[in-house]
């Protein structure tokens, strides 16, 4: 502890802090998946929660994600504010079914008498090294799905504060975390503070010669790029987009308006990736303010590669500046 109601927190710290305090303040509040109760979670985010509020709060479920995710829809209809996690971002799919034909359409099609109040936990994104179906980047096709709000942490203190958020939102939420940044970096925590609004993007670094646009574990890398880029004088604006579904254009609108340039940036893959609905949004709303094309930075149009290639397919600091410069020469 560095002062009274400050620390220093992971991001998977942060997380776990947030479940814990959602638990205490709303006893509606429970958790649902694979081994999140004794183990505590595959990658600890649930640790020490079922210790503490009980079996029937924190509950070890069979290995049967379209299972989870449809109890958990009965518990939501019933009052229950239902935390789901999907183990791994590739074993979402056979709970699909359930989220976009049942959990996004339920309070649309009960004319808003019926909420949905549930949270859907996703590590998503790679480097960490996986196998097959541990490294994946699904969140274009949830934020394609009305009726679901989708929404990517980057850091510890957007994690402790953004899960509470989301389960107390009224609407169900694709909650995606970036898991080769669980464990990674540490940053100070104050809970007393006021936090922002979930569905809001963010400035985390100024800038005035390109605006470069994240969510996730590519706001670390983007970071970098801009530290990288000011070596050679030139100055990169970051925004974490942090909200995907819906977008908060506010912040990048204004931003590229003042640079006259855009990069998005995302492990997804570029073809139908956030990036292009993003560069489309900038293209209407700044097109005169725009001195070059919107540039997109992602991975490769392929499944994901083995781990002894995947730094090869991951997009990293030379790809964004490479767009940086091809933005520049225009």
């Amino acid at each position: 502890m560095s002062t009274q109601g400050t620390q220093k927190i992971t991001l998977a710290k942060g997380l776990n802090m947030g479940l814990r305090k959602a638990m205490e303040d709303d006893a509606k509040v429970l958790l649902m998946g694979e081994d999140v109760g004794k183990l505590g979670g595959v990658f600890r985010i649930t640790d020490g929660l079922q210790k503490d509020f009980g079996e029937d709060r924190v509950i070890d479920s069979p290995l049967a994600e379209s299972g989870i995710v449809g109890t958990a829809v009965g518990l939501a209809m019933r009052g229950y504010r239902p935390v789901v996690e999907i183990q791994f971002d590739g074993f979402v799919y056979p709970a699909y079914d359930q989220i976009v034909c049942q959990v996004a359409k339920i309070h649309y099609r009960s004319q808003g008498k019926v909420k949905m109040p549930m949270v859907i936990r996703i590590p998503f994104g790679g480097g960490i090294g996986a196998v097959e179906h541990h490294s994946e980047s699904p969140e274009a096709q949830f934020a394609h799905t009305p009726g679901l709000k989708v929404v990517a942490c980057s850091n510890p203190v957007d994690g402790y504060w953004m899960i509470q958020q989301a389960i107390a939102c009224d609407d169900p939420v694709i909650f995606l975390e970036p898991k080769r940044q669980y464990h990674a970096d540490k940053a100070d925590l104050d809970d007393t503070a006021t936090p922002e609004p979930l569905f809001r993007s963010r400035v985390v670094r100024a800038g005035t010669d390109v605006t470069v646009l994240a969510y996730g574990p590519m706001v670390r890398t983007a970071m970098k790029a801009a530290e990288a880029a000011s070596g050679e004088g030139r100055s990169l604006e970051v925004i974490d987009l942090r909200t995907l579904s819906p977008l908060d254009m506010g912040p990048v609108l204004e931003s590229v308006r003042r640079t006259g340039r855009a990069v998005v940036a995302h492990e997804a893959h570029v073809n139908l990736g956030l990036g292009a609905e993003v560069a489309a949004r900038i293209t209407e709303e700044c097109f005169y303010s725009l001195e070059a094309p919107v540039l997109r930075v992602g991975a490769f149009d392929t499944p994901y590669p083995p781990s002894r290639i995947e730094e090869d397919y991951l997009p990293d600091l030379d790809r964004i500046l490479d767009a940086v410069d091809r933005s520049l020469g225009f």
